[in-house]
């Protein structure tokens, strides 16, 4: 699937991955592959990814998540 990380000023990652965790409003939540439609708040936290073998991560202050189609957009701020 494909993962883009966005905030106002720049792209901050946009590339393949297997899986991301994120912060959820309401607690940490897992994207994988073919992950069902949705759109979520997101709150201060660490966003994990994993993609050519390897875990790397982005904290970030709050945004919102949309997850379609294999497609994983974030939107920080």
């Amino acid at each position: 699937m494909i993962l883009r990380i966005v905030s106002p000023e720049k792209v901050l990652y946009k590339g393949e991955v297997q899986m991301v965790k994120l912060p959820g409003t309401v607690g940490q939540f897992t994207v994988l592959e073919n992950h069902a439609p949705l759109i979520s708040t997101l709150t201060q936290g660490t966003v994990f990814y994993k993609g050519a073998g390897e875990e790397k991560s982005v904290e970030i202050r709050g945004g919102v998540v949309e997850v379609r189609d294999n497609n994983v957009v974030v939107c920080i701020n």
